[in-house]
């Protein structure tokens, strides 16, 4: 019956197109009605507590400076900027929407913040430069979920909170595949670019090289001013995100001038929905896992595969595909949320590092955010710029083969997420 509750009846109530806030609570009500036994007064307590974390500060303070860098001119400049290094070989252009995404996750870590930035810039440089609309929606629509993988990144945060493992570890573990992901889809728009006979665009010169190096000075010193007080010790995450706004603030009203402080509130007003949006899928997903670990269920999970005897390649495959398969229909806090507390025991017991696990995961939910039918971004990209879902669809599947690849390096050759920690602690 549990498994009927916690699985069949929200897979029926997604399907119906019930917002996944909706369904946690419509989930933890049906269980608790049937459970009579369970301390109701617990139920506050769990809802206020999984809003209650000072990691859990990082989430809108990051997605507020992402979009104030967006806003102020800081995304653009950092965009031209690429421009100018790359400028001159056949698919810059393309080349340029892969590095401004990995730049841009490394100040914001928002995946919709990073189309929003990167896209509107460039999808119409990309049509009129010669590429096809499938390509161009799905290239911004893919590189979009690198952001989820270069630090400083939300869903690890999520993570970190959820599985109580170290937020700082997690971003040094994720540098590695986040920039594993960019050099394939930089290979293939090349080879894209090549294929197709693009036309060339300005070559690169010193002078504009050095020129929007000036500009976007402000700009490239953001991923440095964040990560390294992070790993220099001055800040944690969640202060660094305080530092991050502040900063983007600062450059956007007071250097660039771009943005004025009527555009500053709307950008915090716009931020504001957002992370309504992501908190009560916390609060609801905070209920739903309390109550799917009071069950016993992950406890019974673990006893089961035990049972099975199943080594731990065959353990990574099962979770690979799940994750694929749920990433494509949940957005990956929610996904996070829910499934590591199910997911974590047996993890632990089969003898994996949840660092590396949390990189799996993470990974996997990224990929998921363009994966057809239901990813997130195709939505985005769909609305922002008009691409229609079938076009889309089409558009995403080269990277989307390659990322698997690159999902299944990761997964099997632990040391090229752990190598970056214990070089650290050396």
């Amino acid at each position: 019956m549990d498994s009927l509750v916690f699985f069949v009846l929200p897979v029926v109530l997604l399907l119906a197109g019930v917002p996944v806030f909706a369904i946690l609570l419509l989930v933890s009500i049906v269980a608790i009605a049937m459970n009579p036994q369970l301390p109701m007064h617990s139920v506050q307590t769990v809802v206020f507590g999984a809003l209650d974390s000072f990691p859990l500060l990082a989430i809108p303070l990051f997605i507020l400076a992402g979009d104030i860098m967006g806003t102020g001119g800081m995304a653009r400049r950092l965009i031209e900027w690429v421009m100018s290094v790359v400028g001159g070989i056949r698919g810059s252009l393309a080349v340029t929407v892969v590095g401004s995404s990995t730049m841009f996750g490394a100040m914001s870590g928002s995946s919709i913040g990073c189309i929003a930035a990167v896209g509107r810039t460039l999808y119409g440089p990309l049509r009129k430069g010669g590429y096809s609309m499938r390509f161009s929606g799905g290239v911004i629509a893919a590189t979009g979920a690198i952001d989820i993988l270069i630090p400083p990144s939300i869903p690890m945060i999520i993570y970190g909170i959820a599985a109580q493992q170290s937020v700082p570890k997690l971003f040094l573990a994720g540098i590695v595949p986040g920039i594993l992901m960019a050099i394939v889809a930089a290979a293939y728009v090349l080879v894209y670019a090549r294929v197709k006979m693009v036309p060339l665009t300005e070559p690169a010169r010193w002078r504009n090289v050095v020129a929007a190096t000036g500009d976007a000075s402000w700009s490239l010193a953001a991923p440095v001013f964040i990560l390294g007080g992070i790993y220099g010790g001055i800040f944690t995450p969640t202060e660094a995100a305080g530092m991050a706004v502040i900063y983007a603030v600062l450059v956007s009203r007071f250097i660039y001038r771009e943005a004025t402080w009527l555009d500053l509130w709307r950008v915090a007003s716009r931020s504001m929905y957002l992370m309504a949006q992501i908190l009560i899928i916390v609060a609801g997903a905070g209920l739903y896992s309390w109550l799917v670990t009071t069950s016993g269920m992950p406890q019974q999970l673990v006893a089961n595969l035990q049972q099975l005897g199943l080594p731990t390649w065959q353990l990574l495959i099962i979770f690979n595909v799940l994750l694929l398969v749920i990433g494509s229909f949940i957005e990956p806090p929610a996904a996070i949320l829910i499934l590591t507390p199910l997911f974590l025991p047996t993890v632990i017991a089969a003898g994996m590092d949840p660092i590396h696990f949390g990189i799996i995961m993470t990974m996997n939910l990224a990929i998921g955010m363009f994966t057809p039918p239901f990813g997130l971004n195709l939505f985005a990209v769909n609305g922002m710029f008009k691409v229609p879902l079938h076009v889309l669809y089409s558009g995403v599947l080269p990277l989307m083969a390659l990322y698997i690849g690159v999902l299944m390096l990761i997964t099997y050759v632990p040391w090229i997420t752990l190598a970056p920690l214990k070089l650290l602690s050396q």
